[in-house]
This record gives structure tokens, sequence and C-alpha cells, in this order.
């Protein structure tokens, strides 16, 4: 691991915005032997270093591969925070001043944005700008989707062109999307598809990841690292996520080109 994903892995612990636990469960009702929460970043402290992790990630993933970004976007809500904080930090740490957006639930049609509706709070996009898109994981995809869409939809509509140059997320679960029935229901100990090589495939978009979750894992049990005199992670905690990766996890020996 790069010395500032270890750095990250160490601080989404210490936080508590990453534990492992039984009995837990995901929103599509699919359990989890571990959970990740970045809406724990309610500080200034903590978002300043939350986004100092991002603009690692984009000045070593990016930037320094040659590609400039002008507008750091995050889809509401958790993204558009992560925006700001990854903002600040490119320019506290590197010196480089991009703008930030976010999009709106509701467009705006008051104010400024009377004469038409506004759905981004934040920089304007300008013909030829570099956006890149910010959120905490991807698991369905859902929200990075529809930023997209927005996006793309406010440069037809305006008649420019906007590159959204990648979309970096905090950790890749590498895991699987959920299976349902023909009625609806969840499907457990099916596997289902892998959402980040499909939001490759429909947006064009490259995905980048400060950590996976083996990673994350592997590093801090190999530190023996603790929070309030308890171990973070356990062996057999991490035999536990072993073992759900391999029932919902992606198929093993599979390679991901992120970059």
């Amino acid at each position: 691991m790069e010395f500032y994903q270890a750095r990250f892995a160490e601080f989404l612990a210490e936080t508590g915005a990453l534990f492992f636990a039984p009995g837990l469960k995901l929103k599509d009702g699919r359990p989890t032997p571990y959970f990740v929460n970045m809406g724990m970043f309610f500080s200034g402290r903590l978002s300043n270093r939350l986004g100092s992790f991002y603009a690692d990630l984009i000045k070593k993933e990016v930037i320094d591969r040659g590609t400039g970004i002008d507008i750091v976007c995050g889809p509401s809500y958790k993204g558009s925070a992560i925006a700001v904080a990854a903002a600040s930090a490119l320019h506290a740490s590197y010196g480089i001043d991009v703008g930030f957006c976010y999009d709106r639930k509701e467009a705006k049609t008051h104010g400024e944005a009377s004469a038409k509706s506004d759905l981004f709070v934040g920089s304007r996009f300008f013909d030829g700008c570099n956006v890149f898109i910010v959120d905490d994981v991807l698991t369905t995809a859902a929200t990075k989707l529809e930023i997209i869409e927005k996006i793309r939809a406010y440069a037809e509509n305006e008649g420019i062109k906007i590159n959204i140059v990648g979309l970096g997320i905090g950790v890749d679960r590498e895991q699987t999307t959920a299976v349902y029935d023909g009625s609806g229901n969840i499907m457990l100990n099916v596997r289902g598809r892998d959402p980040v090589e499909e939001f490759k495939k429909k947006t064009q978009v490259p995905v980048y990841a400060i950590g996976s979750i083996t990673e994350i894992a592997d590093h801090l049990l190999k530190k023996g690292l603790k929070v309030k005199g308890k171990e973070v992670i356990t062996s057999a905690e991490l035999e536990l996520l072993q073992g759900y990766l391999a029932v919902y996890g992606l198929v093993r020996g599979e390679t991901r080109d992120e970059k």
C-alpha cells in the first residue's frame, strides 16, 4: 500500500467509520461482516483529513499522469461534503486550486436561477472543463450514474463540452451487486455483477479507489491496530471477510484495471 492508503485505513478504523461486527446488514438486505460510514466525518478536523486522502488519490492517479482537473464534483449528499474537502485539500497540500460543486436533488428556480432551473451548486461548468467525481463507496453506482447524466444533460443544453475524467471512491468493497428473484426478493448467497466494471462500460469513466477492503483489512490486522483497547479486526474476522467475499465478492483471480 502507498503511505496515504495505509493512513486512510487507520483513519477509518480510528474514527469508527469502518468497523467489523456480527449481524450487520447492507441497505439491500444482504449480510455483511463490516460497514463503512463516512458520515462519521462531521468536524472540520475530520473533514480536512478525509479530503487529504482524496487529494492524494487525485494527485497521484490523475494529475501526475498528465490530466488536469478544473472541478471536483460530488453527488449529494455525502459526495458534496467530500468534494468540498478534496478541493480544499488539493490547495492546502499541493497548491492546486480547483473548483467544487455538487448537484441539487431538486432544481433551483428562484434568485439567480429564475430564468432557468439550476441543478448544481458551486463552480460553474465551462466549455472544455475537466471534472472529477468523488463519493464514499460504489455499491450499485446509481447516484454516480445520476450525476453523470445531469452533467452531460447540462453540457448538451448549454452547447458545451464537459470532460468527466474519473470517479474517485474511498473504499472499493470488491463486492458484486445484489440479485433478486422474479418477485423482487433478495437472493442470498448468490453472486451478482461487478458494479465498477458495469459503471465503466456504461460511462467510459475510469474508477479509482483510495483502498480496497481486502487491502485495508490486511493492513489493519498486520498493524494490530487497537481502538479503545479493542482490536479493530481479528484473524477470525478477516477469515469471515474472506469467506464473505468468496460468496458476494468478485470472482477469485479476476483482475480489475482501475486506471
